[in-house]
């Protein structure tokens, strides 16, 4: 993939996991990229005011506001850009939701530079998919997966979400700080 990528590309990335951002930022720098690396979606709606990217890199969860927030603002700022949600809090409720934002594809962390390349440019009905398994999801993936969708619904307000399901708040910011089950 890396033969293939246009020197002088412009790319934004914006992730708050700082050991990651420099370590990708290093490898498109070394593909000719021109790189710029913001730690929010604050910071990086900041940095548009004076830089239009070609590619983008954004993560879901962050301080502040989600990478989500990001994605329509720079579909709008470039409708060529080629624009990643990169997550490690996987679920089909967020990837719809980028995707329908203008996101041109999903990717779930852990991740290096050929798989984030791969994923900028392959569109996501052209995406490598996983056979389908006739076994059902596990309870505590449709559990995860329920509380995706109900938390995007509610625009991430936790303790709507939380009054919904009929737990509480606490219990809730629990489950989601954990990583997803596997399927």
């Amino acid at each position: 993939m890396s033969d293939t990528v246009e020197p002088g590309l412009k790319l934004l990335l914006v992730d708050d996991d700082e050991i990651f951002c420099n370590v990708l930022a290093r490898a498109m720098r070394r593909r000719d990229m021109d790189v710029r690396v913001a730690h929010s979606a604050e910071k990086g709606r900041a940095m548009l005011q004076e830089f239009t990217p070609d590619l983008a890199v954004v993560d879901l969860k962050m301080a502040g506001d989600s990478g989500l927030t990001l994605i329509p603002e720079l579909a709008a700022l470039n409708p060529d850009m080629r624009i990643l949600m990169l997550t490690g809090y996987a679920s089909i409720a967020t990837a719809v939701e980028a995707i329908r934002l203008g996101a041109t594809n999903y990717l779930c962390k852990p991740a290096d530079a050929e798989q984030i390349l791969a994923a900028l440019y392959r569109n996501p009905d052209e995406s490598e998919l996983a056979p389908v398994s006739n076994r059902p999801l596990s309870v505590e993936r449709l559990e995860y997966e329920h509380i995706q969708r109900i938390l995007l619904e509610n625009d991430g307000n936790i303790s709507e979400t939380a009054r919904l399901l009929g737990m509480h708040r606490r219990t809730l910011q629990r489950k989601l700080s954990k990583n997803p089950v596997k399927a």
